[in-house]
């Protein structure tokens, strides 16, 4: 069975998160959303994506396929109705098709029969949905990988509170830190590495080759993705991968995308000082939206930056490229390509973008491909803020 996934309302709705790659590249508990179907399901999966994505993630069709959209967390009622589902049905939860089986033609028709889905199902549709419901995802993602497998051994040099809710793959280096895994699980990645002195409290996901560095302090249920250095004070919020907040400093109710770079001592504020709900700008809606959170932080999009010192306000989104680097609160709404991080600030040039991506993909041994040199400049081009 040949599976592709999709998105429809959800490519725009979690923006900023998904300018520059389709939903299911997203991560949240330890896996990406693509990563955990593919298991999941034990097939290699493939993207129905817009058109300025669909070169740097191409679609594999088949006459037969499964489309699939990979915001919905599975289960295993779902997985077994999948692996039944006949040729030109389609499965729809609540207003929305979450699948359909046939050909790419029919589904483009919306050429199905469609079949109700009534049990309750988590679905991923903000931003901020990805850090309120990484507690479940992460409790869910490890029993996923570590069911019938045995963890690495923990050093004795380790205060540890419920080894059996910990689980270390091959490589992972922990030593002199405190593991409590009481309120949920701690799942160390291969390669990665928690320095002495870190003090962690479940849920945790620290992924291949990932750091926690010298005495950081981390809060579940956070997600630290692959290649990622974190220092400082970090609460329920999620690094998607290659991105850095090495030193001092406070991240909590908040989603970072991939190749950011947070400077010393960059803060964000989680929390309104009247204990009002915090509002959050939609890109779909152009406006700022109620969340119905009390406790939200920063959204930041992939290759973002911020300066030491950098001071985010409660409900702030970041867009692509970004650079804020100037004194004072930056607005809770940071334009993509902004060079400084205020609304009047110039842009960031184009081949200042390529440059400084490829300096730091460089440093992890990746390349920048002209499939995302094609994106980034579509963005540039053609993105009006």
């Amino acid at each position: 069975m040949n599976v592709i996934l999709f998105c429809e309302k959800e490519q725009e709705q979690l923006l900023p998160l998904t300018f520059l790659k389709p939903c299911g590249e997203l991560r949240m508990g330890i896996l990406s959303f693509k990563d955990r179907w593919e298991r999941f399901l034990g097939k290699k999966i493939s993207y129905k994506t817009l058109p300025y994505l669909a070169e740097a993630f191409p679609m594999k069709e088949e006459e037969v396929n499964l489309f699939l959209n990979p915001t919905y967390l599975p289960t295993a009622e779902l997985f077994d109705t999948l692996l039944n589902l006949k040729q030109g049905k389609a499965i729809q939860y609540k207003d929305a098709i979450l699948a359909f089986k046939g050909s790419n033609e029919d589904f483009e028709a919306k050429k199905w029969e469609v079949q109700s889905w009534d049990s309750e199902l988590i679905h991923i549709q903000r931003p901020y949905d990805l850090f309120s419901y990484n507690d479940k995802v992460l409790a869910f993602d490890f029993e996923l990988l570590t069911k019938n497998r045995i963890s690495q051994p923990i050093s004795e040099t380790n205060g540890v509170i419920n080894e059996y809710n910990i689980f270390l793959e091959e490589g992972a280096k922990v030593e002199f830190a405190i593991l409590n895994a009481t309120d949920g699980p701690i799942y160390i990645g291969k390669d990665a590495e928690i320095c002495e002195g870190s003090m962690v409290r479940g849920g945790l996901a620290l992924c291949d080759h990932a750091k926690l560095n010298l005495g950081t302090k981390i809060y579940g249920a956070t997600t630290i993705g692959p290649h990622c250095k974190v220092g400082g004070e970090v609460n329920n919020s999620i690094l998607t991968g290659y991105s850095n907040k090495g030193h001092d400093g406070f991240l909590g109710n908040s989603v970072i995308g991939e190749w950011c770079n947070l400077g010393a001592d960059t803060n964000n504020s989680n929390l309104k000082n009247n204990y009002g709900e915090v509002k959050l700008w939609n890109y779909a809606e152009n406006k700022f939206e109620k969340t119905g959170l009390q406790f939200c932080g920063l959204i930041m999009g992939d290759h973002a930056k911020s300066a030491i010192n950098t001071q985010f306000n409660t409900g702030t989104v970041v867009g692509p490229f970004a650079n804020v680097f100037k004194s004072g609160f930056p607005p809770n709404r940071v334009k993509m390509f902004s060079w400084g991080g205020g609304n009047e600030d110039d842009k960031f040039r184009l081949d200042a973008a390529y440059e400084v991506a490829e300096r730091m993909m460089s440093r992890r041994k990746v390349d920048l491909t002209n499939d995302m040199k094609n994106i980034i400049k579509y963005l540039f081009e053609t993105h009006q803020e």
